[in-house]
């Protein structure tokens, strides 16, 4: 393939992405080089078909996300331990390059306390700068704000709480992560809720809750209403910085944090 084809796909896909997310990165374009002859095509050997990536990008032109496919979480994540050494050096999508630290996730093994029952996981959007400073989740006024909210309903990350983000490098100037970043995470989240088994998981804000469920619903027409992620009962709330904004969420937020308690306790006494 010639380069200029390559750059007008690269645009096109590009300028899709812009569209849907409403954000332009501003990001110069790579480089691109014509293949030769024999590098334009390449045969998938399990089917015979031409592999679509091998197709369009030559190897110095490919992603790393497909250069390096994420391992599955059924088999190539054993522990929490690989899934952070995975996050840590992944550079899957764009944000790795202006992160300081990856922030994969936090619960009670962080804090010396490997008994920790882990009953909830909460996810978030992404990390802020306060979070890629210090590669912890929710550590900023926000993340203070969270933690007492948990704290309410008796949640704690320190002995029964598990808290993460849907991406795991901070967006540039904390905008909305692009659909391409979110998937370039998603088998990373995956394989948290796969190996902490939580009783229940609180999404919080509209971010996490479109990208769990898929869709594209308002954070207030679905706060307080439970769903369903991996069998797992799902439930969504305002996120601590719309709180911090506006201070007429924090009540129906505290309505939907005693509902969330109140079906945790249900699942607490089946087991």
């Amino acid at each position: 393939m010639k380069a200029e084809e390559k750059k007008i796909l690269y645009t096109f896909f590009r300028t899709a992405s812009e569209c849907l997310s409403g954000f332009k990165t501003g990001e110069e374009y790579p480089d691109f080089r014509d293949d030769s002859i024999d590098d334009s095509v390449s045969v998938n050997p399990e089917s015979g078909s031409p592999a679509i990536a091998d197709t369009f990008l030559s190897d110095t032109d490919r992603p790393d996300a497909l250069k390096n496919p994420l391992p599955d979480s059924e088999s190539g994540f054993e522990s929490l331990e690989k899934v952070y050494a995975q996050i840590a050096s992944c550079k899957a999508c764009r944000l790795c390059e202006r992160r300081h630290n990856t922030v994969a996730g936090e619960g009670p093994r962080e804090f010396s306390n490997a008994e920790g029952k882990i009953d909830v996981m909460v996810i978030g959007e992404g990390p802020g700068a306060d979070e890629d400073a210090q590669g912890r989740p929710f550590v900023g006024k926000a993340g203070q704000l969270l933690d007492k909210m948990l704290a309410a309903i008796e949640l704690y990350r320190t002995h029964n709480c598990y808290i993460t983000n849907v991406v795991k490098c901070r967006p540039p100037n904390n905008r909305d992560p692009l659909p391409d970043e979110t998937a370039a995470c998603r088998n990373y989240l995956n394989a948290q809720i796969a190996l902490i088994r939580p009783k229940a998981i609180l999404v919080v804000g509209r971010v996490a809750l479109q990208n769990l469920l898929e869709t594209q619903e308002g954070i207030g027409k679905m706060h307080g209403k439970f769903f369903e992620y991996q069998k797992i009962p799902l439930m969504a709330t305002y996120h601590p910085s719309a709180l911090l904004r506006d201070v007429n969420l924090k009540r129906p937020a505290w309505e939907d944090l005693k509902l969330f308690r109140a079906r945790l306790n249900e699942l607490l006494e089946k087991n």
